[in-house]
């Protein structure tokens, strides 16, 4: 027995070590993870860390902890623009006489709606003819259905304008606040100055309120997208997220607020136009959209490369080595770049559609109403038959009979 006893004690000590010690190994790599990913080096010039961003003698940076204020900024945002859209913006709409036009609705087809909602919502052409053995109906009648069906699920005019009135508020507020905010600042005139004495830059209380509303109301957007949103605005919509969270981590503060003021100018121009668009009046969507186009091409076009994305790509070479923040930080300038370039060629599409006066402007980023008409019919009236629960009952009686 004590010989045994003697063979068991090593091997109960073992496995007890074993035990001990491999959680301190997943720590210890846990660790050694964490301190890779927000190492100096990577987010800082050379010689600069996080430690040069601690509060001391009164000055306050800003900290990682912060940005958890934009989720009740962000709510806050739902709930205000809900009571907008009904106490102001539904007035409004009725005052500058926005009216729905009459939708045409699907009747009941259990086949196409399970089509529909979990295959496709637009069907390729041997899909269509799949569909039209299955119900019966012809396939002009299926894809018919399928057109009334897309406009079910497409916002209502009168939506659209309750949306719009909504971005134009913010946007137009967002614009004079960050004015107001940054024209006494020696970096609004000399944009090299987002620079000095960088990372070590107190924060003040003007950028904190101006990058928590800026980035609560961006992520309120995302919250809200709705599924036929362009993947171009979902895109930017991310990109302008996580650029302004970025730029705020690593005291980017100065460059981000000229970047939000830029992207601000012109956005309340473009709401104001799809406002009267939605209304109806056309001379004054087509003058408004025009000074948008003109702002939005010295802005996006001129300012933001040649004057930010220089300040903030090209400038520091000569200052700093380079390290992957910076290509971060600039790689997330160029994304929105080209999104600008895709966006005006799709403005200048616009603005060439109503030169002559042929007809008014309308937001070719926004999913648009395919036409419909009450005399046509769908897949209530098959060609071989009617329908029940979805499927053909047909009617191969001989005349005879």
């Amino acid at each position: 027995m004590r010989q045994d006893q003697h063979i068991k004690a090593p091997k109960d000590k073992a496995t007890t070590r074993k035990t001990k010690t491999l959680p301190k190994v997943l720590i210890v790599g846990d660790e050694a993870l964490n301190e890779l990913i927000w190492a100096d080096w990577i987010w800082f010039p050379e010689g600069y860390g996080w430690s040069d961003l601690k509060d001391h003698d009164g000055k306050v940076f800003p900290k990682t902890q912060d940005l958890w204020a934009v989720l009740p900024v962000a709510l806050c945002f739902l709930v205000i623009r809900q009571i907008f859209e009904q106490t102001v913006a539904l007035p409004l709409a009725s005052l500058l006489g926005v009216r729905d036009k009459h939708r045409v609705c699907v009747s009941p087809n259990p086949v196409l709606e399970s089509h529909f909602c979990s295959k496709s919502k637009h069907p390729t052409q041997s899909s269509i003819e799949s569909l039209s053995k299955q119900t019966g109906c012809s396939a002009q009648q299926v894809q018919r259905w399928f057109r009334r069906r897309r406009n079910q699920d497409r916002p209502s005019k009168l939506k659209k304008f309750q949306e719009a009135s909504w971005r134009f508020t913010f946007y137009l507020l967002a614009f004079f606040a960050g004015l107001a905010v940054l024209v006494d600042k020696p970096w609004f005139h000399d944009v090299r100055l987002v620079w000095e004495n960088f990372p070590k830059m107190p924060l003040l209380t003007s950028q904190y309120w101006y990058y928590m509303i800026e980035l609560g109301f961006y992520l309120s957007l995302i919250f809200s997208l709705a599924s036929d949103d362009f993947k171009e605005q979902i895109v930017h919509h991310v990109a302008t997220t996580i650029l302004i969270s970025f730029s705020w981590l690593v005291n980017y503060i100065r460059a981000g607020t000229l970047i939000m003021l830029v992207h601000d100018a012109s956005d309340y121009l473009m709401e104001s136009a799809k406002m009267f668009n939605y209304a109806g009046w056309k001379k004054t969507c087509n003058f408004i959209f025009t000074v948008f186009a003109a702002v939005f091409i010295i802005t996006r076009l001129i300012i933001f490369p040649f004057w930010i994305i220089y300040a903030t790509g090209v400038y520091p070479l000569s200052r700093y080595s380079t390290f992957f923040g910076f290509y971060f930080f600039n790689g997330l300038l160029v994304v929105l770049l080209i999104l600008h370039i895709f966006w005006t060629g799709l403005i200048l599409r616009m603005v060439i559609k109503f030169l002559p006066g042929n007809g008014i402007v309308e937001d070719e980023r926004s999913d648009k109403e395919e036409s419909e008409s009450d005399d046509e019919d769908d897949c209530s009236k098959p060609k071989n038959g009617h329908v029940q629960n979805g499927h053909s009952v047909l009617n191969n009686h001989r005349k005879g009979d």
